[in-house]
């Protein structure tokens, strides 16, 4: 059983910076790719971000240019340095990590950026 951790949630203006990380623990493998969701009020869970096992990264196009993510290992941890944050931020985000048909979520940690 694999369990996804995340951390590094909280309260921001606008325009500053947070860091979220997400570990892995339990019986961990290399994943083929880890990432970043999140879902605001009323709205679907959409991708933020992922990372390959290889590096690849890809980026939802609200955040490109303002986000960053990446890993220590293709274990994790995988962090995601977000800056210039803006109030549309604001969402319960979700750590993903995926080995074939297999898909792991984390328990989601709470950003909220204030204007």
């Amino acid at each position: 059983q694999v369990q996804l951790v995340e951390s590094g949630g909280g309260l921001v203006q606008a325009g500053g910076s947070l860091r979220l990380s997400c570990a892995a623990s339990g019986s961990i493998f290399s994943f083929n790719t880890m990432g970043w969701y999140r879902q605001a009020p009323g709205k679907q869970r959409e991708l933020v971000a992922g990372i390959t096992s290889d590096g690849r990264t890809n980026y939802g196009d609200s955040v490109k240019g303002r986000f960053t993510i990446s890993r220590d290992s293709a274990k994790g941890p995988v962090y995601l340095q977000m800056n210039n944050l803006k109030p549309e931020d604001t969402a319960v985000y979700y750590c993903n990590a995926n080995k074939g048909s297999l898909s792991y979520w984390g328990q989601g940690t709470q950003v909220t950026v204030s204007s």
